[in-house]
């Protein structure tokens, strides 16, 4: 007997969908009906909400819709079949063919009941599966045509479909007798089940899935691969529910061993209360601290919200020491607390001179953003790069600047650093998180507007697993941007628009674009002799001494023995390696002082430099004189410096246009070199070369220092100039240097580096360099006493560097004569 007041349904279906009564009819008999299905014929269809029906099972289903009501009791009285068709989605109320799952079965109205609500109850069970062709209203309920939909039942004997569904019913009673569903009855009806088809369909039915789901199975017309179906699904709602109770359980604990120790907690506090010790001393200091912040009014509320959950948080947790640390951490930062700037320009001015020796675009710059401070009295701090080659003193001219206008300094190195973390910091998230290096930094200058170093910028490395720090750096270095610089760590704004930047590199280069358009570029080039002379005189040698404890030797080092270090020991352009020198001189002299008490001789002459540091180590490239055809005289630019190279060419009987290159050069120069030959085989007759010269000789292209790579275009118009000079056998004008990139046309380029070159052209005794007229611009910008002593030659195309730098004058007998002479041999 089965009491339906038990049933709560809605609207064709039940509320909860897994609610199928065994059947009282044979489940043998579930097939009856097939003589009665056939696609001509018009059936009345039910569509059920949230629900399906399976072949041999029982469903009571309540109806709300008018027209299924209609339908039920006109099939109720004539004892016809039902289409029973489930809905996709339960929302439409006049359903049609595609709102209709494909598959269903037929039906038999067993009994129609009345509730006591007024709702009515109709009582179907299921038979065949069938399919739906097409579905639509006849004006009174829904009607479609229908067809057949067999089912594949394995045999009794069949012991896989036997294996399978044993295991179904072992896992659907273990889940129908947990915490979660506790319905006894359907684990009872299980075990009496012994139709095994019928058993899966019951199950089918009654399982809480999606409608979806079910309509899987109901599909596969397989019964043994419904059964497998069947047993994944209900192994994963049986885990489902164990981990549910599992973290249910956890919970449960976890909620006991909080509130023991929140008891004890508490009864700590009321015994430390007793003894007269305050628990929350450190969070009142916190907020002690914080009443002399100069903050705004988002970020004090912001603070005051951190504070109020530590507060909160039981002081034995990890949780506890973590937000604690944040929060020391973001009251010890210096919000608005700066120093006072120094703008005496005079003072400043005599602070960097009494530093630094030359720099003066930088000392300038300084000055001039001193100036405005003092004439607005607010404005933002610039972002300056200094570039140079190494040992100028770009890191040391930081301290300077800070010094100069009375603020911290902060130095921060970036050679190597890969991650992005190291910039921003780590979100507070991850264990043992911290503030970035720049917050860092500004916590240990306790001054929201120190001079900041970031050192080696240039050297920056990148990872694919920690981001590019580069990226970070565009908020710190964008003026626009950085007065809300945002630390993952920090997790708030912080104002970086007082603090000055100052970046250093070595080679512009490499470091990204976006990055070097933020940053006002200022070279810090090479010393000249002179001025490497007077900063070892009035810098490195005092320094030297003091770090010795010999300042009150009376030592002193002449100008001539310091300018012989210059040339015969070093090979820089700026001064770090002359100051280990000047170390090891006087560590030489502070060990004889030590050894005898006194010392032979204080003053140091050039001629005791040998017996001092050992011997010459380098030796100054000179002009060599222009006694050959084929050597020419080049600048070049290296990483310490200028240098002067030659280009040597030779010429050799042979056949085949064979050109042979030597010197360790790299693409680009060999490039220049295969152009020059290339453009005087084009414009022989302008230097009247006979053309079946390169048929009968080869030429031998070589630049000395072959273990040294060389590489660049600006040896160019040199490389043009000594094959013109080898073909004609010319002289090269004395004391001639050139530099300059050369086209297949032409015509002469501008190169860089001009500085430096002219300072090795100087050295080498060079009185007439030879560059591009584009280069006339760089040459203004150098200070006279640089280029004094040195006339400048500015060309547009090689032939006006061979009309120039060649002479008439024959070094032997030209080559094409050589050539006639073998004709008449």
């Amino acid at each position: 007997m089965i009491d339906f007041d038990d049933f709560n349904f809605l609207d064709d279906s039940p509320r909860n969908a897994s609610i199928s009564i065994i059947s009282d009819i044979d489940a043998s008999k579930a097939n009856i009906y097939d003589n009665e299905i056939s696609e001509d014929k018009e059936v009345p269809i039910l569509p059920l909400r949230n629900t399906m029906l399976f072949p041999g099972t029982l469903l009571p289903i309540t109806i709300g819709r008018r027209s299924s009501l209609r339908m039920i009791n006109e099939v109720n009285k004539t004892g016809a079949i039902v289409g029973v068709f489930s809905q996709k989605d339960d929302s439409v109320e006049s359903p049609e063919t595609n709102d209709l799952y494909e598959y269903g079965v037929v039906a038999k109205v067993v009994k129609v009941l009345e509730l006591p609500d007024g709702n009515r109850t109709a009582l179907m069970q299921g038979f065949n599966r069938i399919g739906l062709t097409e579905a639509h209203d006849n004006g009174d309920y829904l009607v479609g045509h229908i067809y057949k939909a067999p089912e594949m039942i394995p045999s009794n004997r069949d012991r896989e479909f036997n294996a399978v569904v044993d295991a179904c019913k072992d896992v659907a009673e273990k889940l129908f007798r947990s915490s979660e569903f506790r319905n006894f009855d359907m684990s009872f009806n299980l075990r009496n089940l012994s139709n095994k088809t019928f058993l899966i369909n019951f199950i089918c039915a009654n399982l809480p899935i999606s409608c979806q789901e079910k309509f899987e199975m109901l599909r596969e017309s397989n019964m043994t691969q419904r059964a497998f179906q069947l047993l994944a699904l209900l192994n994963r709602e049986y885990q489902f529910v164990s981990l549910k109770a599992s973290i249910q359980m956890r919970t449960q604990e976890d909620l006991n061993r909080q509130q023991r120790e929140y008891f004890l907690h508490q009864e700590m506090k009321n015994i430390q209360e007793e003894l007269g010790e305050d628990a929350d001393s450190d969070i009142d200091n916190l907020q002690q601290r914080a009443k002399r912040k100069k903050w705004n009014e988002k970020t004090r509320e912001f603070f005051n919200r951190e504070i109020g959950r530590l507060r909160r948080m039981n002081p034995q947790s990890p949780e506890y020491q973590t937000q604690y640390d944040y929060l020391d951490t973001f009251v010890g930062l210096p919000w608005n607390e700066g120093t006072k700037d120094n703008l005496n320009l005079k003072n400043a001015e005599r602070v960097l001179n009494q530093d630094h020796f030359g720099m003066e675009k930088v000392k300038e710059r300084i000055l001039e953003h001193l100036a405005v401070l003092k004439t607005r009295g607010d404005f933002k701090s610039p972002i300056i790069c200094l570039y140079g080659p190494p040992g100028v003193g770009k890191t040391s001219l930081g301290k300077s600047i800070a010094r100069a206008m009375k603020r911290a300094y902060v130095r921060m190195s970036l050679g190597g650093l890969h991650e992005e973390a190291e910039i921003r910091g780590h979100r507070r998230t991850y264990v043992g998180a911290m503030p970035g290096r720049i917050m860092k930094g500004i916590q240990q200058a306790k001054s929201c507007n120190p001079v900041f170093i970031l050192d080696e910028i240039d050297k920056l490395g990148q990872d694919t697993f920690h981001g590019d720090p580069s990226s970070a750096l565009l908020e710190v270095l964008d003026p626009e941007q950085n007065s809300a610089f945002h630390d993952n760590y920090l997790d708030c704004d912080f104002d970086l628009s007082k603090v000055m930047f100052i970046a250093t590199a070595n080679n512009i280069g490499s470091i990204p674009a976006p990055l070097l358009d933020r940053m006002e570029l200022i070279e810090v080039s090479g010393y000249l002799t002179e001025e490497k002379i007077e900063i070892a005189k009035r810098h490195l040698v005092p320094q030297q001494l003091e770090k010795l404890g010999m300042e009150k030797s009376g030592i002193k080092v002449s100008t001539d023995a310091i300018e012989r270090i210059i040339e015969n020991y070093t090979r820089e352009s700026g001064v770090r390696e002359l100051d280990k020198k000047l170390n090891k001189l006087l560590r030489k002299l502070t060990l004889q002082y030590a050894r005898e008490g006194e010392l032979e001789k204080k003053n140091i002459g050039a001629k005791d430099i040998e017996d001092l540091l050992g011997p010459v180590e380098f030796t100054r490239d000179k002009y060599q004189g222009n006694d050959y055809a084929g050597v020419v005289t080049g600048l070049a630019w290296t990483s310490v410096g200028g240098e002067i190279l030659f280009i040597e060419t030779s010429l050799s009987k042979g056949k085949g246009q064979k050109l042979t290159l030597t010197g360790n050069l790299g693409d680009v120069m060999k490039e220049s070199a295969v152009l020059a030959l290339e453009y005087i085989k084009a414009h022989a007759d302008r230097l009247s070369i006979d053309p079946r010269v390169f048929d009968c000789w080869n030429i031998h292209i070589h630049v000395p220092e072959g273990a040294v790579p060389k590489d660049g275009p600006s040896a160019g118009i040199t490389i043009a100039t000594s094959l013109a000079s080898a073909l004609t056998q010319r002289k090269v004008r004395k004391n001639v240097a050139m530099t300059g990139e050369i086209t297949l046309r032409g015509k002469v380029l501008p190169v860089g580096g001009i500085k430096e070159k002219i300072l090795a052209a100087k050295r080498a005794g060079i009185t007439d360099i030879m560059l591009c007229h584009e280069n006339e611009k760089d040459i203004k910008q150098i200070p006279e006493k640089y280029v004094k002593g040195v006339t400048f030659h500015y060309v547009e195309n090689v032939e006006d560097v061979w009309q120039f730098a060649l002479l008439d004058e024959k070094v032997a007998k030209p080559i094409e004569l050589t050539i006639e002479e073998e004709k008449k041999e």
